[in-house]
């Protein structure tokens, strides 16, 4: 759980601003968005496949550029 404590003379906008930073460092957001759909497992391995293949191959590219 999230708290945010508010100072006596703060503004509610500067607390909604330090919620959002607290939110966004906890990765709240992130989580909810991944989890919004069901992704079959096999689904999560094709793609991350495919993510290594693709940082893989970036790899191979700026090695070649090097030589």
């Amino acid at each position: 759980m999230i708290r945010v404590e508010i100072k006596p003379n703060e503004s509610l906008e500067k607390a909604l601003r330090n919620f959002t930073k607290i939110c966004d460092k906890a990765g709240i957001l992130s989580e909810l968005k991944k989890r919004r759909y069901y992704e079959k497992p096999s689904s999560k391995r094709k793609i991350a496949k495919n993510i290594a293949i693709r940082k893989q191959q970036d790899e191979d590219k700026l090695s070649r550029s090097k030589i």
